[in-house]
């Protein structure tokens, strides 16, 4: 009799679960990021908003991105979810000083 709740019962349809899950977050992720836009264009028309969380998800995204190209086993989908948030949260940053 196989036990409901071992691994090998479940490990097929975990692992495809996982991995969807992991791609469902990257893409999430992505979007997220692709949202500093909207601010970015009023930072550029002299709305400007506060440079702090861009700057502090710019280094998050940084040290994550970091993380996951250098680990043995590569983990793309945190790599893929934080890597556009580097040059969008920066951009954000960056345009939210009246240069």
């Amino acid at each position: 009799m196989t036990n409901p709740h071992s691994h090998s019962a479940h490990s097929f349809t975990s692992e495809k679960f996982i991995s969807w899950l992991g791609l469902f977050a990257s893409v999430i992720a992505i979007l997220m990021y692709i949202s500093y836009i909207a601010q970015i264009i009023n930072n550029l028309h002299g709305q400007y908003g506060s440079p702090v969380q861009p700057f502090v998800a710019g280094i998050n995204c940084t040290l994550w991105s970091i993380y996951a190209y250098f680990k043995e086993d590569r983990d793309w989908p945190v790599f893929w979810a934080n890597f556009p948030g580097i040059f969008f949260s920066f951009a954000t940053c960056l345009t939210s000083f009246a240069w």
